[in-house]
């Protein structure tokens, strides 16, 4: 068994064994769906007492537009601003209070809400769209033009435009922009975590060992290149084990899901339920979202799109990871790894901005030259994979990333080298210059 065979399985045991590594492992996809249903689910809750509001209508007009329900309560009063605010000061007896100082119709502005605390939105939407419905209809009134208010809302449309590809057998599948925005974004994010976190475990995980002095003891057993290959590709190995427990965890929390909110759905029909032609999706209900989703992601290649995260996660780590672990051998302590490690992270933080606008236009100039630029392109690249990418730019992509790995690599190993024994001096960009040429 060769060296650097040791010194991965040591990396990735050490890691994986580690009671952090197992508890982010299963808690980050119940955290992912907790942070997605939590709050749909509280957004679902309704506050269970009755708001009393306070309605002082200068202009006697809206006495039948704002009519009291079960969650709010209109007592229509005639008295001063004032005299009602202290005695709310005093007694607390309403929510808020109304004011309409004037015919809206003319005056739009001249309904004002005052609260001793802030006013939450459902109520101020709700006496908005009472209000501007019913100046709505008395401005169409005016034209004096039977059934104008039957003739304005068949004249309303709300065009939902399908997106159909055209796959080379021809089969025609549904697409969706929106689901691709939302594979791509969570893909880069994803990536962009992984380069971030993994790669300041490489610089860390350097940085303990010289410290520690046990990197001596190392280094007359094994070459440092090979010692600095070891780690890297261990950690890799850790990263990858993290990200497919998270598909299958996730897989599994979404069959899950899927069974709990769409009975006994077949899931095979599903995906056929959209066939041009065929069978049309429902229009509402629980089951017809299910088939819509399902319909819209048969017409992605997810096998496509998961070879080459895992080919660009590895292209972006190991570039990256390089640079952490030469920058962790030539500082003697985390404290001095700031003036080394900015330039490093400020090409991470570009991409995750450049890949936000990219997913807005996935073939621009920009999200066409930052998927080329090594540095940049393991993030926007996969913006762009689920929106259909010319073959021929993947492989110019990923040769530039292969090649610029490679010298990275090199550039590493000989910093790597020269700083992993030397400690006590302060090192400098002139002094790193120096080891290259060495």
């Amino acid at each position: 068994m060769s060296k650097i065979t040791l010194i991965i399985k040591r990396e990735y045991a050490t890691r994986v064994m580690k009671k952090s590594f197992i508890i982010l492992t299963f808690l980050t996809p119940l955290l992912f769906a907790g942070m997605i249903t939590v709050p749909l689910w509280l957004s679902s809750l309704k506050d269970g007492s009755r708001k009393h509001i306070y309605v002082i209508d200068r202009t006697n007009q809206y006495h039948n537009v704002l009519k009291s329900n079960d969650n709010y309560l209109f007592d229509f009063v005639d008295q001063p601003v004032d005299r009602i605010r202290k005695d709310n000061t005093e007694n607390k007896d309403f929510t808020a209070l109304l004011l309409i100082s004037d015919d809206l119709i003319k005056n739009p502005k001249a309904a004002t809400i005052y609260s001793q605390e802030q006013v939450n939105m459902e109520l101020k939407t709700y006496i908005s769209d009472k209000l501007s419905s019913y100046v709505e209809q008395q401005k169409l009134a005016k034209y004096n033009i039977p059934n104008l208010k039957q003739m304005v809302e068949s004249s309303r449309a709300n065009i939902d435009i399908p997106t159909i590809k055209w796959g080379k057998d021809g089969k025609e599948e549904v697409g969706s922009a929106e689901l691709a925005l939302i594979i791509g974004m969570i893909s880069a994010f994803v990536i962009y975590m992984f380069i971030v976190i993994y790669g300041a475990q490489v610089m860390a995980g350097v940085i303990q060992e010289k410290t520690s002095r046990i990197v001596e003891v190392i280094i007359s057993s094994v070459k440092p290149f090979e010692l600095m290959m070891g780690k890297i590709i261990g950690i890799a190995l850790v990263g990858l084990t993290q990200f497919l427990m998270w598909v299958l965890l996730t897989s599994a929390l979404s069959l899950a899901a899927g069974s709990f909110f769409g009975g006994n759905l077949d899931i095979n029909s599903l995906q056929h339920a959209n066939q041009i032609g065929n069978q049309a999706i429902p229009a509402g209900g629980t089951e017809g979202m299910i088939r819509q989703v399902y319909s819209m992601m048969s017409g992605f290649d997810f096998l496509k799109i998961s070879i080459f995260f895992i080919v660009y996660f590895l292209g972006g780590y190991l570039l990256y990871a390089s640079l952490f672990a030469a920058v962790g051998s030539a500082v003697d302590s985390e404290t001095d790894t700031q003036q080394f490690s900015l330039p490093l992270t400020l090409p991470i933080v570009f991409a995750i901005y450049a890949a936000i606008y990219s997913a807005q236009n996935p073939d621009g100039p920009l999200a066409l030259w930052c998927s080329m630029i090594p540095f940049t392109s393991p993030i926007v690249m996969m913006v762009r994979l689920p929106f259909g990418v010319p073959v021929w730019q993947i492989a110019v992509s990923l040769s530039i990333l292969v090649l610029s790995f490679i010298g990275t690599t090199w550039m590493a190993g000989k910093i790597y080298r020269t700083g992993i024994l030397m400690y006590g001096k302060k090192v400098t960009w002139k002094e790193l210059w120096k080891w290259l040429r060495y």
